[in-house]
């Protein structure tokens, strides 16, 4: 899961960053509704975690913007807002959810899994495929019935890899999808994750390498080369 975190107070907007990259989300910071704006046109996030009192565009003005340009992500608004009017004009504004200042680290990252596991065009909640069972919301992996212990890195990585069903994955789409931006490009964290990922599941494999390319899940008898 990737997230974006809208957030002008800096220290606050951190210390959710950090908080959730220990829960294998990745997340992008910016401090303004037009930072954000700008992010999203060229990035793809599951959900944005969104304050409303924002400097230049308000963060209702941000989440129209999102539903008129038919963005997939989700959006959850975090902020001081607490009465009820505050909480009609946020979600008619277009939010799924809305969380109020102060609040519990657990309980966002509860959202936004709960989110994230909505399905989107009718997509199962649950992936199954290539003889996996990957739930999203559980943080639970399965190959053949048989429960498969992950890190959170190495299943951030398996979730984006289900998601292609098959199709081939490049290393720099799994270093934005399942790390952030700041990640290095050059980093070979992805060979290393994918390789640590193939042991745990185990034999036979069903990670391949299309040399060149990126990396595609397939059936143990599929095509493909299985190094790193």
């Amino acid at each position: 899961m990737r997230v974006l975190i809208v957030e002008d107070e800096l220290f606050l907007a951190e210390a959710i960053r950090d908080g959730l990259r220990l829960e294998a989300i990745a997340a992008d910071v910016v401090g303004d509704g037009a930072a954000a704006l700008e992010r999203l046109s060229v990035n793809e996030y599951d959900v944005v975690v969104l304050d409303r009192d924002l400097p230049g565009i308000h963060g209702d003005e941000v989440a129209r913007r999102i539903v008129a340009d038919e963005l997939p992500t989700r959006i959850l608004m975090l902020t001081a807002a607490d009465e009820l009017d505050d909480k009609v004009e946020g979600f008619e504004a277009g939010a799924d959810d809305y969380l109020t200042k102060p609040f519990a680290l657990r309980e966002l990252v509860l959202r936004l899994r709960a989110l994230g596991r909505r399905p989107a065009e009718g997509a199962p909640p649950v992936v199954e495929f290539a003889g996996l069972r990957l739930d999203p919301f559980r943080r639970e992996v399965f190959r053949g019935g048989r429960y498969v212990a992950l890190t959170r890195k190495q299943f951030a990585v398996l979730e984006v890899l289900l998601a292609a069903r098959g199709g081939v994955v490049s290393a720099e789409t799994l270093l934005e999808r399942a790390w952030d931006e700041n990640a290095d490009p050059f980093t070979n964290a992805v060979r290393i994750t994918i390789s640590s990922l193939r042991k745990r599941l185990g034999h036979p494999w069903i990670i391949h390498t299309v040399a060149g390319v990126g990396y595609r899940v397939d059936e143990p008898d599929g095509a493909g080369t299985t190094g790193a």
